[in-house]
């Protein structure tokens, strides 16, 4: 590993992957566990894995190695493959059935390139590795020569993805994310907005398009998919239930300080405690009474130390 992705890696596990305190909180008041807050919407901190919602509510898991089937669920969820070989309708639906929606363009490349707005999400410049984007291997021609290599069955062949050093779990790539603590915005797998486009490029390409949070292609119809493209959810904030006991409650009201007591006093009450003051066997009223003297007038009443005897 280099030194710029050794200090990438670390700088993503300091705080809880860049995501500041102030930041998270704003999300469990405004968002469910699986979005984070950007601006005014809710978006998906993972890509998109899915479920298959039968018509007796059950859910069954897809296989995100192939087209999936039947009345889709979309899932934010870390360490799971996301599903690829979606249409930009399969996409659509499957959002829409998590009470959520597709990202819009501009939402999607605001949470890509995080509050610094830069054109990965950990910078402006490329670091190799930092993304799921470098040194991937091209599984098509492992199974398919010439011609063939681009027709929709080789497309959709469920053992590319399954090939070693292709597609990674979600949240893998660490130093991947930025502030508003979104994943694999970059790299992994292409990801569907809302205009039929699909965005962040995916492990063999995340320049041709223009470059990391910039890139985009419409080069294919919403009818669409093969084993590259994926996508994630996005939603209004406000509109999901939160998660109760994330979301930040109002503060007691802080108890009143305690003020400064001279240190001499302490040693006193010590002595008188274990019978070496005027008040042998630590006679408990004798201790207080002295410590009612003893004390400064403005710190009676007000120090815990005291008050707790």
């Amino acid at each position: 590993m280099n030194l710029r992705l050794s200090l990438a890696v670390a700088a993503a596990a300091t705080g809880m992957l860049l995501v500041t305190a102030s930041a998270n909180a704003k999300s469990h008041e405004k968002c469910p566990r699986d979005m984070t807050l950007v601006g005014d919407t809710c978006v998906d901190r993972y890509e998109a894995s899915v479920v298959q919602v039968l018509p007796d509510g059950r859910e069954l898991a897809q296989s995100p190695y192939e087209h999936p089937e039947g009345k889709l669920k979309a899932v934010s969820k870390a360490g799971v493959v996301p599903q690829s070989h979606v249409s930009w309708h399969d996409a659509k639906a499957a959002c829409t059935n998590a009470g959520k929606r597709l990202c819009r363009a501009d939402e999607w490349k605001t949470a890509c390139k995080g509050p610094s707005k830069t054109r990965y999400p950990y910078g402006d410049a490329h670091v190799p590795n930092a993304c799921v984007d470098t040194g991937r291997t091209a599984p098509l021609g492992k199974f398919y020569s010439g011609s063939e290599m681009y027709t929709s069955k080789a497309m959709n062949d469920p053992r590319l993805n399954q090939t070693p050093n292709t597609v990674e779990t979600t949240g893998a790539a660490a130093a991947c994310t930025n502030e508003f603590g979104v994943h694999d915005m970059v790299g992994n797998v292409h990801e569907w907005t809302d205009d039929g486009k699909f965005h962040g490029g995916y492990y063999l390409d995340t320049k041709i398009n223009r470059e990391g949070c910039d890139y985009v292609t419409g080069a294919h119809n919403k009818e669409y998919y093969d084993y590259s493209i994926g996508f994630r959810c996005c939603a209004d904030a406000d509109s999901l239930p939160v998660d109760e006991e994330l979301a930040v409650k109002p503060k007691p009201a802080p108890k009143p300080a305690a003020r400064e007591v001279p240190a001499s006093f302490y040693a006193h009450v010590a002595q008188l405690a274990v019978g070496t003051g005027p008040f042998p066997g630590g006679n408990v009223r004798g201790v207080l009474a002295v410590a009612e003297v003893a004390l400064p007038v403005n710190a009676r009443g007000t120090d815990e130390r005291v008050a707790s005897r």
